[in-house]
């Protein structure tokens, strides 16, 4: 397999607090992600590297085998599973899975919108996951102050009041609220997963719920 530089980023994982990135043997990279790789001094580990003699346990101990019943926090690091942070990555695995199924019926601004989301909630996924902080980078070219005055006035920069879904509505618009109650629900799970952290990840969500209401206001002022 041939890593490009997205596919590296989408794979780098945490190995005793640095991020690192795992290749097996026949698999390369092209010229991009290896600079990356190098400029960023992410070390390039082989798969059989990934799996610790021992795992740690958040309670405190060790287990030599990982039972059915547990899952990884991190390389190195057993939890059960259904431990907040496992319930955390679960909804936005979710929620992806509701973004993927907007995009296929979308098309033009609004399917360009949401790629953007889908790509947001993956990084969230990949900044928990590496214990990374969140970036505060534009969601569909807007920062948190756009999104907040927009979000609570559409009327004065889309024409289009505050509303309540209808049966009536089009599918896609009923598509994207479902897409906006995952990243909502996600934003709860990050709350109970970070009860005294990562605020961070808990106002990215929120932002994203926020984004996926304004593509709802643009595309109920289509109709």
């Amino acid at each position: 397999m041939l890593y490009h530089l997205q596919a590296v980023r989408d794979n780098l994982r945490n190995k005793q607090g640095k991020r690192v990135f795992y290749l097996a043997e026949g698999d390369s990279l092209t010229w991009e992600a290896r600079d990356f790789l190098t400029r960023e001094r992410i070390e390039i580990l082989s798969p059989e590297q990934a799996r610790p003699e021992r795992y740690r346990l958040l309670g405190g101990g060790f287990m030599e085998e990982k039972p059915e019943h547990m899952t990884h926090l991190n390389a190195e690091i057993l939890v059960e599973k259904n431990h907040p942070r496992i319930r955390f990555r679960g909804a936005v695995d979710s929620l992806e899975a509701e973004l993927l199924l907007c995009c296929t019926n979308a098309t033009g601004q609004i399917r360009k919108q949401l790629e953007d989301a889908l790509k947001y909630a993956r990084t969230l996924l990949r900044n928990e996951v590496l214990d990374e902080p969140v970036k505060q980078e534009a969601l569909g070219g807007m920062d948190e102050k756009d999104l907040r005055e927009r979000s609570h006035r559409p009327q004065d920069f889309y024409g289009q009041p505050h509303f309540m879904p209808e049966p009536t509505d089009k599918p896609l618009l009923l598509q994207v609220n479902k897409a906006r109650c995952a990243a909502r629900a996600t934003e709860l799970t990050a709350v109970t997963a970070f009860p005294s952290g990562r605020e961070d990840l808990i106002r990215a969500f929120n932002r994203l719920s926020s984004f996926l209401y304004l593509i709802m206001i643009q595309l109920k002022k289509e109709t």
